[in-house]
């Protein structure tokens, strides 16, 4: 029996078992007068809500893990073909990232649509903003991440909030990319890198043609973050931007 068919043989064996067990209850209710078992029932609602949710995780990972086969998927050339005949595209490649990009993403929106509030729709939604932010719809990807940001907390929220800021600077639209990274300087610092939200600021302000802006953020990660990761590359660009070279993002 294939895996897939197991699957949803035990999905209506749950559905059956959990049809017969109300039909029970219905028609000995008035038999119901005992503690036991009232928390005899109370136990087999609680293990119908756990199973129901453990089958619809699994179908969630199982559709997520389809769509990231397709998002991960080798880019390579199409193969050598013999003369006369057009060359062949390797089964489960793509010629270049653009192509593999408009193949992953209706995936990744269907498991988003399907699962919106669940860890895996979650994942399968920032993804789906990374890869239409890739194609150049920045519109879309900002729509997308903003609905990560509205559905969840954490590594995948901050994650998104920068994402929008990224999308808006690689569009041109560096008033709404440095708004969208003050905002974010601003947060709790449990909220975010501060040190790597100012130099993406910074940088978003060198891009905007705000030199004076750009070192004074600069600045704030060398003072503010003597010992962080970026405090070197600060420094760079600060001396960069004195010297008077073209510094690049």
């Amino acid at each position: 029996m294939k895996r897939t068919e197991r699957h949803h043989l035990k999905e209506n064996e749950f559905a059956e078992w959990l049809l017969g067990a109300k039909a029970w209850y219905e028609g000995n209710r008035n038999l119901v007068v005992y503690g036991g078992m009232a928390i005899a029932l109370i136990a087999i609602a609680v293990t119908a809500t756990l199973v129901s949710r453990q089958i619809s995780a699994g179908a969630a990972d199982r559709m997520l893990a389809e769509a990231l086969v397709v998002a991960e998927s080798p880019v390579m050339p199409p193969a050598t073909a013999e003369p006369g005949k057009a060359p062949m595209q390797p089964p489960g490649t793509y010629p270049n990232e653009r192509a593999r990009l408009e193949a992953a993403l209706p995936r990744l929106l269907a498991v988003a649509e399907t699962y919106p509030s669940g860890a895996a729709g979650i994942m399968a939604r920032y993804r789906a903003a990374s890869a239409l932010a890739a194609l150049g719809r920045t519109a879309d990807a900002v729509a997308r991440y903003r609905e990560v940001t509205e559905k969840t907390t954490g590594l995948y929220q901050v994650m998104s909030r920068l994402g929008i800021a990224d999308a808006q600077l690689a569009a041109g639209q560096f008033d709404q990319a440095i708004a969208s990274l003050k905002e974010m300087s601003q947060a709790k610092p449990d909220d975010a890198p501060l040190d790597g939200v100012l130099m993406q600021l910074a940088r978003a302000y060198r891009l905007a043609g705000k030199p004076d802006d750009a070192a004074r953020t600069f600045k704030r990660v060398t003072d503010e973050f003597p010992q962080s990761t970026y405090a070197t590359q600060a420094r760079h660009e600060i001396d960069t931007m004195e010297g008077g070279k073209p510094a690049t993002r």
